[in-house]
């Protein structure tokens, strides 16, 4: 199995779907997770403060397993053993069909309950990390900086890393970086 894992905001859906537009099935185990909690779930977990209109609120789930290690770890506890089955389950589909694919696990070092046969960073600084964060989701500094604080830094994922994919500049570049990791997939990896 060949795992792309990185951190929040440093590029890994941007690289996923670059992946995808040349020929790689993506299995996503963010878009896994969301598939897989719902409401009833995080009313059971958390109380029904966490619950509006029947739908998750996400910004307030967020701001509690963020701020919270206890709580993240409740919830981590419940979800990643779904995932984890889900993964599995349509891994073993896509090696039956032959197809080329790729896992984006985001806490692949964090959870250490995968086998891989390569893990690639997407990797680019931390500042460029709180930036593109701020950006994306209109978080404060602080609230931004307790997401990127709740997971392994980027730089030690990097120095895990087997491949690296330096997402630091422009779209232009990515795709420079995204093509030289596949070309050394394909000359070393049978998938």
């Amino acid at each position: 199995m060949i795992v792309l894992t990185g951190s929040i905001a440093t590029g890994k859906s941007s690289t996923s779907r670059l992946l995808e537009s040349i020929g790689y099935t993506v299995i996503d185990a963010d878009k896994i997770a969301k598939e897989l909690i719902d409401a009833k779930m995080i009313e059971t977990l958390f109380g029904s403060n966490f619950i509006k209109k029947g739908k998750i609120d996400r910004k307030a789930l967020g701001s509690l397993v963020f701020g919270n290690l206890k709580q993240r770890e409740k919830l981590n506890s419940y979800i990643h053993p779904l995932i984890r089955e889900e993964i599995g389950k349509r891994v073993d589909k896509l090696k039956n069909s032959h197809s080329k694919f790729i896992v984006d696990i985001p806490l692949y070092f964090e959870s250490k309950n995968y086998d891989a046969s390569l893990v690639c960073v997407v990797y680019c600084p931390k500042s460029k990390q709180l930036k593109r964060l701020i950006k994306r989701e209109g978080l404060t500094q602080s609230e931004a900086l307790k997401r990127i604080e709740s997971q392994m830094s980027i730089e030690e994922k990097r120095q895990k890393a087997d491949f690296v994919i330096n997402n630091s500049k422009d779209k232009k570049h990515l795709w420079e970086e995204t093509k030289k990791f596949t070309r050394y997939l394909d000359a070393n990896f049978k998938i």
